[in-house]
């Protein structure tokens, strides 16, 4: 009878021991088994230790080991200290004795006897397993009760602390160092209005969080969200005074909400009165002539065009198109500019151009960094979108007959390059 000794301990506590609690109920399983021998039992060499993980899940790497080991019929017998070692869940533990049944292995707990082959013994077994899967879960309603009541009282209960603050003694310090860097972070983004351009700059500056991560739109987001920062413990969506010391001012903090909270319309409408026109400097028209962004306003309302050259220098009648809708035209060339992006001819283009500076990037890589720019545009603050079409498009050629759009392929390596190297998703956008 080949013995599989299977043992577990639900936190990592005490593992670096020279004798350890796992070492405690291996012992005592071997003890037992060669109690046995007369019956032929035979300790396999395999160990199964789970040190640190919970009897509520079936998600354990030595625990699946040892079901391969049965389903490959190298296992005739599991011995375990206790039952609930094995699993504190009346449903796991009715799955993996289907498992036992079905290989024919014998599973035997030391310190409670019973036999899995009567109905008295599983109706034993079902009962102790009733009262381990209790204790498991007042376990766990008491260690969240306990942790709901220390953040009520704003203490820290671990985790990552964040940029600005050590742990020290359990409890969150400044580290005024970080705290200058994070103050910064606040007052930068006030100026700016854009998550997008300040992560851009930070990245470009090469600045890091304390666990040497560049700090990225995702980790800027977190940053300038982080009640932490102004002295708040939260739990479950609720605030409470924290024990630490706060590292911005309730005013600062609350600037930076209200910029969040701007209705997007409202915001992408004041960003745009603040940058240059989409297509400034990029769109001709029939005559060659450069066309200038222009504006009118009419019963409260902003109306703007691109003007050409020809008609503010000369008169309309020399030009066969003299101005054209900004709205309508920067429409256009934005439908048409994400759609050349994701057609094959410059995806393949971009892709070579981009193995000059790349070698190992492979034309996957490309389509998938262009698609998710695809996805990404409609999230970006108007500025970025400017820099960006600056950054693609070469020139705009407005005719009679339609609208012509050259591609920078140079540009769109670019974009790609910021795409792969900086992280850049659509759950990140600003």
């Amino acid at each position: 009878m080949r013995c599989a000794v299977y043992t577990r301990k639900s936190t990592e506590e005490g593992l670096e021991m020279e004798f350890n609690s796992l070492d405690a109920q291996r012992e005592a399983c071997e003890a037992y088994i060669a109690s046995q021998r007369a019956e032929g039992w035979l300790l396999v060499p395999d160990r199964y230790d789970d040190g640190g993980f919970s009897g509520g899940t079936l998600e354990r790497p030595a625990l699946k080991r040892l079901l391969t080991d049965i389903e490959a019929g190298r296992v005739d017998v599991v011995v375990v200290y206790k039952i609930d070692r094995l699993s504190r869940s009346l449903m796991d533990f009715s799955r993996l004795v289907e498992v036992f049944d079905r290989q024919n292995v014998t599973f035997v707990s030391i310190t409670q006897s019973f036999n899995t082959t009567t109905s008295m013994g599983r109706l034993t077994l079902n009962v102790l397993l009733s009262f381990a899967q209790f204790e498991r879960e007042v376990i766990g309603e008491r260690i969240r009760d306990k942790f709901a009541a220390s953040r009520r009282k704003g203490m820290w209960m671990g985790g990552w602390a964040p940029l600005g603050y050590e742990v020290k003694d359990r409890k969150l310090v400044v580290n005024e160092r970080d705290a200058k860097l994070v103050r910064s972070v606040f007052q930068r983004f006030l100026k700016t209005g854009s998550a997008t351009i300040l992560a851009r700059q930070l990245i470009q500056e090469g600045v890091r969080n304390k666990y040497g991560k560049l700090i990225d739109k995702g980790i800027l987001y977190k940053l300038l969200n982080n009640p932490v920062y102004i002295g708040e413990a939260v739990h479950k969506g609720t605030s409470f005074p924290g024990e630490h010391s706060a590292i911005i001012d309730r005013k600062v903090w609350d600037k930076v909400q209200a910029q969040f909270q701007l209705n997007p319309r409202k915001r992408s409408g004041t960003a745009r009165s603040q940058t240059p026109s989409l297509l400034k400097g990029l769109i001709f028209g029939p005559t060659g002539a450069a066309m200038s962004p222009s504006h009118t306003r009419k019963n409260g309302r902003l109306y703007r065009y691109y003007v050409s050259q020809t008609v503010l220098k000369q008169a309309a009648s020399d030009c066969p198109i003299g101005r054209v809708p900004a709205a309508e035209i920067e429409k256009i060339v934005i439908d048409q500019v994400r759609r050349l992006l994701r057609s094959p001819e410059v995806i393949v283009q971009t892709w070579r151009s981009a193995r000059k500076a790349w070698k190992a990037l492979t034309e996957t890589e490309v389509r998938t960094a262009l698609i998710e720019f695809d996805q990404l545009w409609t999230e970006l603050f108007p500025d970025e979108q400017t820099r960006i079409i600056q950054l693609l498009v070469e020139r705009i050629d407005v005719g009679t007959g339609g609208v012509d759009i050259r591609l920078r392929i140079g540009g769109i390596t670019s974009l790609v390059g910021e795409m792969i190297g900086n992280g850049t998703t659509q759950q990140d956008a600003a």
